[in-house]
């Protein structure tokens, strides 16, 4: 009878000439799904250091109706998290991209933000049918990201907003929030006269079209792919909060605004192009021409900043939004996956410039634009998180 730890290492290890323990049919059915992945070729060794043996040789080749089974087998077998890692890994190992073309592959599959990267990367090779079926399998993903992060994003904008609009210094006795103003001065109550002096007063909110003007400038060369994701569906939030004035630019070689779409994050996604060069010079410059209150406007840009343009301008146009009072966020990457590759000798000039520069989870991305609306040393709130800055 096979134990516990024969069985897992036959698994990983596939049907080696050293290790062959019998294996049940659900495992048999396991083993073949990932042999059909990472066992491709004679006498040697995969990625994960199984062998390559003739026996457990599977493949995927070319066949769609092979891959779909495999993708149903994969969905039988493994927990989500494991069949994303799959099928992310089947992405780059078997060239599966030609597979997403068609509308049944697209059934099969699990939906993630590598899966709709990798849609969003085919956009313009789609037919009109596979599309259709891509846009629902986009749509799923963000609902399931809007359904966890959305929340959290409006929550932490709107509690800032309300924080920063109050005014402390109220000229007339009608602009005056007593219901604030009392809650703030309760220790100063005076029991022998029953009343409250109240020291500090707190006046109404600003009434105004916006109290912040926050622009995403957003790198979709390949490398950035998930960030594209993330940043477009909190563009879209953050769109729906009337007190933010809010734009989403994304670029590669050219600049693409696409501030109206934004009622759709889905519609914001299938506007980008993925791949191509980067002109980060050239992103900033059209967002500096978007610029209309200095003092009142975050700039995140989000890239990996390998500027394929001029560099040295790229530094003095930065250095020019910074020193006009524009607070300027540079987020290496905006991933649940870390830092990717970046430069490290510009992440080093911005940050010497004033902006501060780290890779950030979606998680943490609430509270960051949280922390910028009050008007936080960024570079301070990062290190409490336990950011690593560039």
């Amino acid at each position: 009878m096979i134990n516990e730890q024969q069985r897992r290492w036959r698994l990983l290890l596939g049907n080696t000439a050293n290790l062959t323990p019998e294996l049940s049919a659900t495992d048999m059915g396991m083993d073949a799904a990932l042999a059909a992945l990472y066992n491709q070729g004679d006498g040697e060794e995969d990625g994960m250091g199984r062998s390559k043996s003739k026996s457990t040789r599977g493949g995927l080749g070319s066949s769609a109706p092979k891959v779909s089974r495999w993708l149903g087998d994969i969905r039988q077998y493994f927990p989500s998290s494991v069949v994303r890692v799959l099928q992310k890994d089947a992405y780059q190992r078997l060239n599966l991209e030609q597979m997403l073309l068609e509308p049944e592959m697209l059934q099969a599959v699990e939906p993630d933000v590598h899966l709709v990267s990798t849609l969003i990367s085919l956009n313009h090779l789609m037919p009109a049918k596979t599309k259709e079926t891509a846009r629902i399998v986009v749509r799923k993903v963000v609902d399931e990201l809007e359904r966890r992060l959305a929340g959290r994003m409006q929550q932490a904008v709107s509690g800032s907003l309300n924080r920063a609009s109050r005014n402390r210094r109220p000229k007339r006795v009608q602009d005056i929030d007593w219901g604030r103003t009392i809650r703030a001065n309760l220790q100063h109550y005076l029991p022998e006269h029953n009343t409250i002096i109240p020291q500090n007063l707190i006046g109404y909110g600003r009434h105004r079209q916006s109290l912040k003007d926050i622009i995403l400038c957003v790198d979709q060369s390949g490398s950035m792919a998930s960030s594209v994701v993330y940043a477009s569906l909190f563009a879209a939030v953050l769109a729906s909060i009337k007190a933010v004035s809010t734009q989403l630019v994304v670029f590669d070689t050219a600049v693409v605004d696409l501030t109206p779409m934004l009622d759709d994050p889905v519609d914001v996604l299938f506007g980008t192009q993925l791949g191509g060069g980067t002109d980060i010079n050239k992103a900033l410059s059209y967002c500096q021409g978007l610029i209309r209150r200095p003092e009142d406007t975050i700039v995140v840009l989000i890239s990996d900043l390998y500027e394929g343009g001029n560099n040295t301008e790229l530094l003095k146009r930065t250095a020019s939004i910074l020193g006009s009072g524009v607070q300027m966020i540079s987020l290496l990457a905006l991933a649940d996956d870390g830092a990717p590759c970046f430069d490290a000798r510009n992440a080093a000039h911005f940050t010497a410039l004033g902006s501060p520069t780290f890779a950030c989870t979606p998680d943490l991305f609430p509270d960051l634009m949280a922390a910028a609306l009050n008007k936080q040393d960024i570079s301070v709130w990062a290190a409490q998180q336990g950011i690593v800055k560039h």
